[in-house]
C-alpha cells in the first residue's frame, strides 16, 4: 500500500519529517484538507491551525500559522510562516501571552494594534487548545 512522505519546514528549520505517514490533515484557507497516498496534485493556502500527521496508530500534532502545502506524487511538503510541534508548546507562556493580548485589546483603539492583539489572542488560544490536549493524553486520559 502506498505511503506518505511529510515535511514541515519554516524559513529557520524543519520542524517535522516523516516517511510511511498514512494520512496527514491540515488547515487548508478554504477548510480542513485530509491528504492520503496518491491524493492528486495540489498546492494550497494553509490557515493558523493544527496539522495532524497520521502513521499507524501514532499521530503527531504540529501547530502551523500559516503558509502553503504541496501535495506531489505521494510527497506532502508544509512550508509554513512558522511553526512549532504540540511537545514545544509552552503552556504557561501561551497563557501570558493570551492574557496579555486581552487586556491590549481592551486597552486599545488604533486598528493596528487592535489587529495585532486580535492576532496574539489566536495564536495563544491555538497553541493552549492543542498544548492542553497533548498534556490530557499523554497522561494516561481518555482523548
Amino acid at each position: 500500500m502506498a505511503k506518505l512522505s511529510m515535511e514541515l519546514v519554516t524559513g529557520e528549520r524543519v520542524v517535522y519529517q516523516a516517511d510511511d505517514v498514512d494520512m496527514v490533515v491540515a488547515p487548508g484557507s478554504e477548510g480542513t484538507l485530509g491528504i492520503l497516498p496518491n491524493h492528486a496534485a495540489l498546492i494550497s493556502l494553509l490557515s493558523a491551525g493544527e496539522v495532524r500527521v497520521k502513521k499507524g496508530n501514532q499521530e503527531d500534532s504540529l501547530i502551523v500559522f500559516g503558509g502553503f502545502v504541496e501535495v506531489l506524487d505521494n510527497r506532502v511538503i508544509v512550508l509554513a510562516d512558522s511553526a512549532e510541534r504540540a511537545e514545544e508548546i509552552d503552556l504557561e507562556r501561551a497563557v501570558r501571552a493570551r492574557d496579555a493580548a486581552e487586556v491590549s485589546l481592551r486597552n486599545e483603539s488604533d486598528r493596528v494594534s487592535v489587529a495585532e492583539a486580535d492576532a496574539a489572542l489566536r495564536r495563544a488560544a491555538l497553541r493552549l487548545r492543542i498544548g492542553e490536549r497533548r498534556r490530557r493524553n499523554s497522561s494516561g486520559a481518555p482523548r
